[in-house]
């Protein structure tokens, strides 16, 4: 039987790069398959960095490419959005199952900043047992539950990865139940498109292993401080997360409040090098890297090396697990 893959990304020109990077490393790691096919949601890509990503997959004879030119979604649904978190390219994937077509009935979603260090097979494979996706819990208090129509203990997960289910997602009109909750919502959503997708899909959600999903905060943060820090709700336990990184698939570079992302000259991710092994074989090579000018993070990162890590995730878990939720409210 083929193995042909159905890769999705979103990005604009900002994160052209990272995206290069993302691919690359998903490509060096499975050439076993017949067929991979990449579509990217063009939020504004420049023709330059287009043909630096084509020219990466020119090298792969398995690797197709085809770019999906997005309209902004104010644009799209009428009314003007705000954007609570990352970029608003990523609000593209609500239109994911107009854009491809109908041929295509299975997908996975991939942020930018992801890295892929080995075969995406079994991942692919998962029976979705009746749901429409499946993704990584989220670390995320109760609190903000109520605010996307959530009771304490529905799942919350991260979109950062997502297999989807496409037939079932245009059978659900998952599309038109987004839109509908965004307009409810006057175009203010909390954790943005992410939000979106936790209140229409929270109930029909595979939970993924963490292993294809490890984000940042799985490194930044030791068991015992994840729970200080956020209080999550029906989480892992300590030791699927542990396993997990033992045995990583798909490492998640999301933002934090310590860790400073790869793409930064200053980074301390525990995981940098092997993000730059991949960046150093791209066509941005050359280029050089940004620099975060974090002065809060510098602080957090000072006070952690003076022995003050809990104290400081016993204040930033108050402002996390409360006072960002009830503010999210009254927004």
């Amino acid at each position: 039987m083929k193995t042909i893959y159905n890769i999705v990304y979103a990005t604009d020109d900002t994160f052209a790069p990272v995206l290069g990077t993302s691919l690359l490393s998903l490509l060096r790691n499975n050439k076993e398959a017949e067929k991979i096919n990449f579509f990217v949601l063009d939020s504004g890509i420049s023709k330059e960095n287009k043909f630096r990503i084509e020219k990466i997959c020119d090298n792969f004879v398995n690797a197709s490419l085809k770019w999906i030119k997005i309209e902004s979604i104010s644009k799209k649904i009428g009314i003007d959005v705000k954007n609570d978190r990352g970029s608003f390219s990523q609000y593209s994937r609500l239109f994911i199952g107009d854009v491809l077509d109908n041929s295509v009935e299975r997908v996975l979603y991939l942020d930018c900043d992801t890295l892929i260090l080995s075969s995406l097979k079994d991942l692919w494979n998962i029976e979705l047992k009746g749901d429409i996706i499946a993704a990584l819990k989220d670390a995320f208090s109760k609190y903000y539950r109520k605010n996307i129509n959530l009771v304490n203990d529905d799942l919350m997960f991260n979109s950062g990865v997502m297999l989807i289910d496409l037939k079932a997602w245009r059978d659900n009109k998952i599309k038109e139940k987004a839109i509908s909750f965004i307009r409810q919502r006057h175009g203010k959503v909390q954790q943005g498109d992410q939000g979106v997708l936790n209140s229409v899909l929270s109930n029909k959600t595979f939970t993924l292993d963490p292993r294809y999903n490890l984000v940042s905060i799985f490194y930044d943060l030791d068991y015992r401080e994840i729970k200080l820090y956020r209080s999550p709700v029906n989480f892992y336990s300590e030791r699927i997360i542990a396993k997990a990184k033992e045995n990583p698939v798909i490492l998640h570079f999301t933002s934090s409040f310590y860790s400073i992302r790869p793409w930064f000259k200053n980074s301390n991710h525990q995981c940098k090098k092997i993000w730059l092994k991949f960046y150093q074989e791209t066509p941005w090579k050359n280029q050089p890297l940004q620099i975060e000018m974090s002065k809060k993070k510098k602080l957090i990162n000072i006070l952690f090396e003076y022995g003050l890590k809990d104290t400081i995730l016993l204040g930033a878990g108050v402002f996390q697990k409360y006072v960002r939720p009830l503010k999210n409210r009254f927004n």
